[in-house]
């Protein structure tokens, strides 16, 4: 899961991972400065707009309509509302959008230059190619997202900060695999991930943050596990 162009920041994942926790869809979005910004979806309806009155203000883009869209709840689900409001449109995945659509987990919503990622982590696995900075993550199979989420577990658990992944012969213990088995998944995903050569601390280090960052990996995995 990247927003924008931008890899997540260590600080950044952390903002995410707790926002996830909570349960509670959110929007994420980057501001000029490439400030990353979440918004939690609370009420029924929430107006996007350039005007600083607002729910969601996006002052920067001129492009944006003074009131572009609206976002509201029915029936327990979010949905974007673009009524002919805006004058230069909003589009859903690269779609433009007429009158309502109902927003999906990951659905990237976009009013003239400026997106918004729309995160429901209550929401079922679905469908959706999750991804790494502009394309899907495939491949990985099901002993490879094991590993991942095994990896991935101590920093999704940590309340700080700070956590490292487990070792290969840890891993091969919780999962009841082979410490080879480990190692062997893992170098795949080293290639998968185009992980660069680093120490063996580092390098695992690297994956698991990445694996969250893409969206891999996502606290829900670890009640699936």
């Amino acid at each position: 899961m990247t927003f924008g162009r931008h890899e997540l920041t260590a600080s950044e994942l952390t903002r995410v991972m707790e926002a996830e926790r909570a349960q509670t869809p959110f929007l994420a979005l980057r501001d000029p400065t490439a400030e990353l910004v979440l918004v939690e979806l609370e009420g029924d309806r929430l107006c996007i707009g350039r005007e600083p009155d607002n729910d969601v203000v996006i002052a920067w883009d001129p492009e944006v309509s003074r009131v572009h869209a609206l976002l509201e709840r029915l029936g327990g689900a979010w949905t974007v509302v673009d009524d002919d409001l805006s004058r230069n449109g909003t589009f859903v995945n690269g779609r433009r959008l007429r009158g309502r659509r109902r927003l999906e987990d990951r659905d990237v919503v976009r009013f003239s230059k400026t997106e918004l990622l729309y995160r429901d982590p209550a929401a079922e696995a679905g469908e959706t190619p999750r991804v790494h900075g502009h394309q899907a993550v495939a491949g990985v199979s099901a002993g490879q997202q094991r590993v991942l989420v095994g990896l991935c577990r101590p920093l999704l658990e940590a309340d700080e900060p700070g956590a490292t992944p487990p070792s290969n012969a840890e891993l091969a213990e919780t999962l009841g695999i082979s410490t080879e088995a480990v190692r062997s998944h893992l170098k795949a995903l080293f290639r998968l991930f185009e992980i660069p050569d680093l120490p063996q601390n580092r390098k695992r280090g690297e994956l698991a943050r990445r694996a969250l960052a893409s969206g891999v990996v996502i606290p829900r995995d670890l009640t699936n596990s």
